[in-house]
């Protein structure tokens, strides 16, 4: 008996202190009931027509995550080559408790080249549903997995880099900013997303940068004083006062830029070309620029998975590489660059700096 006043002492004690801190904060403590349940998805043989990319191909619904308190879920799709779940992709986040998703024939072939799955196979591809608060992952759950049987198409690879183009008559694209203009050179992209550079001959006159060849909507000029980049349409021009080589460097996120006179260099080479699996083992020439004999491009060529390296004069004496798929620097004796799908791309290198692009062709 006396062990029991005590209790009902003690539990009453806390509910008052409990009571009394809820005035300043309420702490509600959460937790899993049921983890989400998949439970349709919409065909169970999925066929990509590559003749309609924006058609409708799948919807998945699943059944809601059930918690101890009713707050907001969120929800991740995952999929995956294998039932085992050793790569997952995620397919789609969900910013609130919807309990449905539908994809495309674009965005469902999209998803099959993720997780490595061959054009023009039916083949599995497996899907789950994970359900977690915020970003508290100890609250994760996820369902069971299903599967469907797809065929995907070949399609352009996955490229999800913004390109810069150099526009201007102190550049070698001149002002035309049309998709057919071959000379508009890319600047080389960084891992941050936003920064960029190139390194080249600029001559007396003015340039601009743009993100699409053939629209001038995104733009980036000089803004309100030099080192300053402006997105308007009626930004000014940079204005190059000194025909030389010089090294530019910009930052789209905060809108800066800098340009730096650099040493002119000396070397010249004859040809550039590609050579290595992705080719056959065939040199691929490439033309080097009328404008700056340092700028070397090859537009719309077939290249196989694999992978390949830049070479001087058809010959290994000069040459460079790294492990680095769609942009890098290459390095002289570097490791042989990757590429991952069969496809046609344009390629553009700048022997003087060793920077590459390559980029698949729509």
């Amino acid at each position: 008996m006396k062990n029991n006043i005590f209790k009902h002492f003690f539990l009453a004690t806390a509910t008052c202190l409990g009571l009394a801190s809820c005035e300043d904060r309420e702490i509600i403590t959460v937790e899993n009931q049921s983890a989400p349940i998949l439970m349709d998805l919409s065909t169970q043989n999925l066929f990509l027509d590559s003749n309609f990319p924006a058609n409708p191909a799948l919807t998945i619904n699943w059944d809601a995550a059930t918690l101890t308190v009713p707050v907001e879920v969120k929800y991740q799709v995952e999929i995956s080559a294998t039932e085992a779940f050793t790569n997952p992709q995620p397919l789609i986040s969900t910013a609130q408790s919807q309990t449905n998703s539908s994809f495309t024939t674009l965005e469902m072939n999209n998803a099959a080249k993720k997780i490595g799955l061959v054009p023009d196979v039916a083949q599995k591809m497996y899907f789950r549903v994970s359900s977690f608060v915020g970003s508290n992952s100890d609250l994760l759950q996820a369902s069971k997995v299903t599967s469907i049987t797809i065929t995907p198409y070949l399609a352009r690879p996955l490229y999800n880099y913004t390109d810069l183009y150099l526009i201007g008559d102190a550049t070698a694209g001149g002002w035309d900013n049309l998709i057919t203009n071959g000379n508009l050179i890319p600047l080389l992209k960084t891992s941050s997303g936003t920064k960029y550079e190139f390194t080249g001959l600029f001559k007396v006159g003015g340039f601009k940068m743009i993100k699409v060849k053939g629209s001038w909507d995104a733009q980036f000029g000089l803004g309100a004083s030099a080192g300053v980049l402006s997105t308007d349409g009626g930004s000014g021009d940079i204005k190059i006062l000194t025909e030389g080589y010089y090294k530019l460097t910009v930052d789209t996120a905060a809108l800066t830029y800098t340009i730096v006179p650099t040493t002119n260099p000396g070397t010249t080479y004859t040809n550039i070309s590609i050579i290595g699996t992705a080719t056959n083992g065939t040199d691929v020439q490439l033309t080097k620029s009328t404008f700056d004999g340092h700028l070397w491009t090859a537009k719309k060529v077939n290249l196989k998975t694999g992978v390949f390296k830049f070479r001087a004069n058809n010959a290994w004496d000069v040459n460079w590489g790294t492990n680095s798929e769609y942009f890098g620097v290459g390095v002289a004796g570097g490791a042989d660059i990757p590429l991952t799908a069969d496809w046609t791309y344009d390629i553009y290198f700048n022997d003087v700096t060793g920077n590459y692009t390559v980029i698949p062709t729509e």
